[in-house]
C-alpha cells in the first residue's frame, strides 16, 4: 500500500517534470520567434515586394493569409488593394509637369505650380508636390526634401567629387524617370556608364516598386562590374535589396549629397534626350507600344547616335572600342570571303 510520503514524492516529481516541460516549451517558443524574425528580415531584404506577394498561398494554405503576410513582411490590407485608374485631368496635368520639368529641371514645385496657373490650370502647390513625388521627380536645386528615402535605410557618401573618370566601367549611374502614355504613364529605370554615356540596361514598370529597379541592376551586372555605382538617396537605392546586391558584387556605392541633384547630371541629360527625341514625338497607346518604341530608340541611342561630347562617336564605340557600322562591315566582309571560298571549292571540285 502506497504511503503518504510516496504520494508526496510522486507529486513532487510530476510538478518537477511539468516545470521542465514548460521550460523546454518556452525555449522552443523563443527559438521559433527568433527564426521567424530572421526569416522575415531576410525575405524583406532579399526579395522585392512583388516576389513576396507571389509567395502568398491564397487557396488550400496551411497558414491563414494574415500569418503569411506577417512572415513575408507585407501589409495584409495592401494585398487586396486594387489601384484606381487616374482621371483624364490628372493624366493631362502630370504630362504637362513632365514637359515643364524636362525643359526647366531647376524648377521646384512652387515654380511648376505658377507655370501651370499661367496656363489656366487650377491647382495648388500641395497637389503639385504630390504629383511630383508620384512621378519621382524633384527640382535641381537645394531643398530639405530633394530625395525622399526610408529613414531606416543606410545612406552612403558621395564618392565622385573631383574624381577623374578616364575609362568605361569606372562609374555607373542609375535613376528613375516618368514616361507618359496616351492614357496613363510608366516609370523607367536606366543604368548609364558615365564615361561612354552607354545605357547598360533599362526597365519599365507601371508602379514604383523596387522590383523593376533590381531587374535593371541585375541585367547590367551580367555585362560587367563597375568600380563605383552612383544614385540619389531615394528609397529604391537605400533599400536592403539594392545595397546587398551591389555589395555582393564588390561594387562601391555612392549617393548624391543632399541638395546636390547635379551630382547625377549625366543621367538627367539622358532623360532629356530620350524625351525630346522619342517620347514627346510619339503618343504611346499602351505600355507594350511604349516598350517597343523605347527598345528601338535605345538601340539607336547606344549604337548609332553620335554624341557631341564624345567627339561625335557613339556610346558603343567609346564603351567597347568599336562601331556598329564597322561591326556590320566586318561581318559583311567575312561573309563575302566565306562565299568566295565556297565558290573556289566548287570550281576545284
Amino acid at each position: 500500500m502506497e504511503s503518504f510520503f510516496d504520494k508526496k514524492n510522486n507529486k513532487a516529481k510530476l510538478i518537477a517534470k511539468h516545470e521542465s516541460e514548460k521550460e523546454e516549451l518556452y525555449v522552443e517558443i523563443g527559438r521559433l520567434t527568433t527564426q521567424s524574425a530572421w526569416l522575415k528580415k531576410n525575405l524583406e531584404s532579399e526579395l522585392t515586394r512583388d516576389e513576396r506577394v507571389g509567395r502568398i498561398e491564397w487557396e488550400g494554405a496551411e497558414l491563414p493569409i494574415v500569418t503569411q503576410a506577417g512572415l513575408l513582411g507585407l501589409n495584409r490590407s495592401g494585398l487586396y488593394y486594387k489601384p484606381v485608374q487616374p482621371c483624364e485631368e490628372e493624366i493631362k496635368i502630370k504630362h504637362r509637369i513632365d514637359e515643364i520639368y524636362t525643359r526647366y529641371p531647376f524648377y521646384g514645385s512652387r515654380r511648376v505650380r505658377h507655370q501651370l496657373a499661367r496656363e489656366g490650370y487650377l491647382i495648388n502647390r500641395k497637389r503639385v508636390q504630390r504629383y511630383m513625388r508620384e512621378m519621382a521627380i524633384a527640382g535641381i536645386c537645394p531643398g530639405p526634401n530633394l530625395s525622399r528615402r526610408n529613414l531606416e535605410h543606410k545612406v552612403f557618401p558621395y564618392l565622385l567629387r573631383d574624381l577623374e573618370i578616364e575609362r568605361a566601367a569606372k562609374v555607373w549611374g542609375i535613376d528613375i524617370t516618368y514616361i507618359r502614355l496616351f492614357a496613363g504613364w510608366l516609370y523607367m529605370a536606366a543604368i548609364l556608364d558615365w564615361y561612354s554615356r552607354y545605357v547598360l540596361s533599362w526597365e519599365l514598370d507601371q508602379t514604383l516598386e523596387t522590383g523593376f529597379v533590381m531587374e535593371a541592376v541585375n541585367r547590367a551586372l551580367l555585362k560587367a562590374h563597375p568600380e563605383i555605382f552612383n544614385s540619389d538617396q531615394g528609397s529604391h537605392f537605400t533599400s536592403s535589396a539594392y545595397i546587398n546586391r551591389l555589395q555582393k558584387a564588390g561594387v562601391q556605392i555612392s549617393m548624391d549629397s543632399k541638395g546636390r541633384a547635379l551630382d547625377n547630371i549625366f543621367t538627367e541629360r539622358l532623360w532629356r534626350t530620350i524625351k525630346y527625341e522619342e517620347v514627346y514625338l510619339n503618343e504611346y497607346s499602351s505600355p507594350r507600344r511604349a516598350r517597343q518604341r523605347l527598345t528601338r530608340y535605345m538601340t539607336f541611342y547606344n549604337d548609332e547616335r553620335p554624341h557631341q561630347s564624345l567627339l561625335y562617336k557613339t556610346p558603343a564605340e567609346v564603351c567597347f572600342g568599336h562601331s556598329i557600322y564597322k561591326e556590320k562591315e566586318l561581318t559583311a566582309t567575312k561573309k563575302k570571303g566565306e562565299e568566295s571560298t565556297l565558290n573556289q571549292v566548287e570550281i576545284l571540285s
